[in-house]
């Protein structure tokens, strides 16, 4: 077996229907193997109704605590579901969310991670990484699995200034031939339609464009590197 097994997730699924088309169609036409879903987002339902009609979709829980944005030398809000330092809160709306997931989709989620990645901190990273223990999953960049993440395909820097060559087919292209021994989870952003109002929206299309093309796909057969899932690990 190869050395290199690769994991591509699609965060935000669910987020509004042009992400969903996104999604969908870099998974039936492109490289993506998994997908977080944000059961808090208005198309949250269309995305769980996707997946139970394909109970081959892998599909994780996105954590959903807010958004932020970076402008005039700081982060502001663009919403916030509740307080991420409050442990009690947060605690609660990790019940909620995956409550609302397992209605959705049917069944639990394979992997969990978090919007903005704000499980990095506590307590969020304390909660999520018990809940990925008590469901028997991993947690991104917090897991026994040896799982190594990635978040290199991302069309814009830390702090939200654009990074279009980050996205291109040559860059996924070089992620692919150079990636480390072992399992990899590389994540995308895919979207169709421009419909999502978020700071991270013009590059979606692109990325949609980058993993369904054809010379991608040839870079991982020509690497030997094996597409995979976290549904397929656990198999």
């Amino acid at each position: 077996m190869t050395d290199q097994v690769l994991i591509v997730n699609a965060d935000d699924f669910g987020a509004s229907a042009g992400v969903n088309r996104g999604v969908v169609r870099a998974r039936e036409h492109g490289i993506v193997t998994s997908a977080t879903l944000m059961v808090r987002g208005p198309a949250a339902r269309e995305a769980g109704a996707y997946a139970q009609r394909d109970p081959a979709f892998d599909v994780g829980l996105h954590f959903d605590l807010g958004e932020w944005e970076y402008h005039d030398g700081e982060w502001h809000a663009r919403y916030e579901v509740v307080a991420t330092d409050d442990a009690d809160a947060v605690a609660a709306e990790l019940d909620r969310q995956l409550e609302l997931f397992e209605h959705l989709v049917g069944r639990p989620p394979s992997h969990l991670d978090s919007h903005q990645h704000v499980h990095r901190d506590r307590p969020a990273q304390d909660l999520l990484i018990r809940a990925g223990a008590r469901l028997g999953v991993p947690v991104r960049q917090f897991n026994d699995a040896g799982i190594t993440y990635s978040g290199e395909f991302y069309g814009q820097d830390g702090k939200g200034t654009p990074v279009p060559e980050a996205i291109t087919v040559a860059a996924l292209m070089s992620l692919i031939e150079s990636l480390p021994a072992g399992v990899t989870e590389l994540g995308c952003h895919p979207g169709l339609d421009d419909d999502l109002e978020t700071t991270y929206r013009h590059e979606r299309p692109r990325e949609v464009a980058a993993l369904c093309d054809p010379r991608v796909r040839a870079a991982v057969e020509s690497s030997g590197v094996v597409l995979a899932s976290f549904a397929d690990l656990r198999r």
